[in-house]
């Protein structure tokens, strides 16, 4: 099942896989890792077998773009497409609210997945949080 977050408890479980993927396994700071826009993003979660197992999130960015960001699957459920299916979840309700598509800061050993999605890589590799990105757009016309 995959859903927009709707209260505290799969908030916690988003927020659960996103400490995991993005603290524990890649060495994030956590104060950077839960943001000031926090608030203000549609959050999203699929389960697998009612256990917690990928999630996704955006909110709007600029030029009638959303922006996504911390889309992460755990680990035993990564060959299942998860990511793929929040991907496709989070352009659908991002498409069904107005925007004219979605933006992205993707590390760079996804790049492939999202140019797969119809991502766009534009400009050089860059470092976020010592952890290499390409800046992707996706347009829905």
């Amino acid at each position: 099942m995959i859903k927009i977050v709707e209260n505290d408890i799969e908030k916690q479980d988003a927020f659960s896989i996103r400490k995991t993927v993005f603290v524990e396994e890649q060495g994030v700071p956590l104060d950077a890792e839960i943001d000031e826009y926090e608030d203000i993003s549609k959050h999203i979660i699929l389960y697998h077998d009612s256990e917690p197992a990928a999630v996704g999130r955006y909110r709007t960015y600029n030029n009638g773009y959303a922006k996504v960001e911390r889309v992460a699957v755990l680990k035993p459920y990564r060959k299942y497409g998860y990511g793929k299916k929040v991907m496709n979840f989070i352009n659908l309700k991002a498409k069904e609210d107005g925007y004219l598509g979605t933006v992205l800061n993707g590390q760079s050993h996804a790049k492939g997945f999202y140019e797969k999605l119809g991502y766009v890589a534009e400009g050089a590799e860059f470092l976020e949080e010592n952890i290499p990105h390409y800046h992707m757009t996706l347009s829905f016309d």
